[in-house]
């Protein structure tokens, strides 16, 4: 009987074997099978599923985790293989429809940080992918030989590249729209008038009232935490999304630009924080705002340059205004402010109390006379809403295509991998 048993057991365990071995070679087989070329395929008729699934039904939140510009990878696949088999329709039509999917997701979402910070990443890398993969050897110095092998073959789509490249520069400026408007009613609240020094508030100047012309309710008010917890929120946003580092420094940079308008025009228009102790709070907060941009290693980014003006108009009231040194002082140091607004400030500064004394009328005079001949822009105020022109340097990726692996709930199972 035992031996029976040791032959059924024998029996089961070399059946057991065999099937382990077939699985393994059916496993090996498959992957030599399928040797993927980082290439994707996909009928004509399935191009506006592509465009939906891909473009205009996706949401930012469902690619968490994934490799950043997802679409823009997969998307550049697809045209890859339209160029393999030498399709110029295809080519056109899936470029075409991807430009006009990406423009109804930013229409319908204008006001979406998010989705417009998802969108200028993915445009941008498409774009990076057209040039990279071009086959011209100017965007071809970094490729690796593998990268070299997936180079478009049949078509120059620099035409396309163009039309990309002006569709980020958009998205860009919808970006930094969207952006604005968030921050804009924080400011004047969070850098003129919250108390971020504790007990400067003794010693603010007679009449002195709260009065952001941005708030929507005179009781609320925003503290400078608020605005960089704001900052914060937008830099992690666009970081994980996989946008380029050139152009989020140049977003910070436009950011910092409009802190400096609308905080300066206020205080341009303001009496009552046109003070000393406003000088000290303003420094305070300026540097605050610099050492956030040292942190997020965004100092590069021209961001504290665009204070300037701001800087110097909290020095400007904190500086003695009684004898001509201090005159010569005042004009040597307040190199970005104009006269008229050098003028306007020492106008308006309120003494703190009985004991300090009114900026006279022979100081501000002698204030012009050795200002007169600087060649300066006749207009009080800053543009608030200027923007600095955006540039999209080449970033070529370190990915190969064959090394992407689309997601199952992506619902792309239509497109073959080749």
């Amino acid at each position: 009987m035992k031996k029976v048993q040791d032959l059924e057991a024998a029996q089961a365990l070399a059946q057991s074997e065999r099937r382990r071995h077939e699985l393994n070679r059916q496993v090996t087989v498959q992957r030599k099978e399928k040797d993927f070329q980082g290439m994707l395929e996909y009928h004509k008729e399935d191009e506006a599923l592509l465009i939906r699934n891909l473009v205009t039904d996706l949401k930012p939140q469902a690619l968490a985790g994934t490799v950043p510009c997802l679409p823009a990878y997969i998307l550049y696949m697809c045209i890859r293989h339209a160029d393999y088999v030498n399709d110029d329709l295809k080519v056109h039509s899936l470029l075409t429809s991807t430009i006009n999917g990406i423009k109804k997701v930013l229409k319908k979402h204008n006001d979406d940080f998010e989705m417009t910070s998802f969108w200028l990443s993915n445009t941008c890398r498409l774009l990076h992918c057209l040039k990279q993969y071009s086959g011209d050897e100017g965007f071809m110095t970094q490729n690796t030989a593998k990268q070299n092998e997936h180079c478009l073959k049949n078509f120059d789509l620099t035409e396309y590249r163009q039309v990309l490249s002006d569709l980020s520069i958009q998205i860009y400026q919808q970006l930094i729209k969207i952006a604005e408007g968030v921050l804009q009613p924080m400011i004047v609240s969070a850098m003129l008038e919250n108390e971020s020094i504790q007990g400067l508030s003794g010693v603010k100047p007679t009449g002195y009232r709260k009065r952001s012309s941005s708030m929507a309710d005179g009781d609320n008010s925003y503290c400078l935490e608020a605005v960089i917890r704001q900052m914060n929120s937008f830099h992690t946003v666009m970081c994980d999304q996989g946008l380029d580092p050139e152009i989020i420094l140049q977003v910070f940079k436009q950011l910092f630009y409009m802190i400096n308008a609308v905080t300066l025009n206020n205080l341009l228009l303001r009496k009552d924080v046109c003070s000393w102790s406003t000088g000290m709070q303003l420094r305070y907060n300026i540097s605050q705002l610099e050492e956030w941009l040292r942190g997020r290693n965004l100092h590069q980014s021209g961001a504290v340059q665009t204070m300037e003006p701001l800087i110097q108009a909290a020095q400007l009231l904190q500086l003695k205004k009684k004898t001509p040194e201090d005159a010569e002082a005042i004009c040597s140091l307040c190199t970005s402010l104009s006269t008229q607004q050098i003028v306007k400030i020492l106008n308006l500064y309120t003494p703190l109390n009985e004991f300090e004394e009114r900026v006279t009328v022979a100081f501000i005079r002698t204030i012009q006379a050795q200002l007169q001949e600087r060649n300066d822009p006749q207009q009080l105020l800053l543009d608030f809403k200027h923007m600095f022109p955006v540039l999209f340097p080449f970033n070529p990726s370190s990915l190969t295509m064959d090394s992407i692996h689309i997601p199952a709930y992506l619902n792309l199972e239509f497109l073959n991998e080749v």
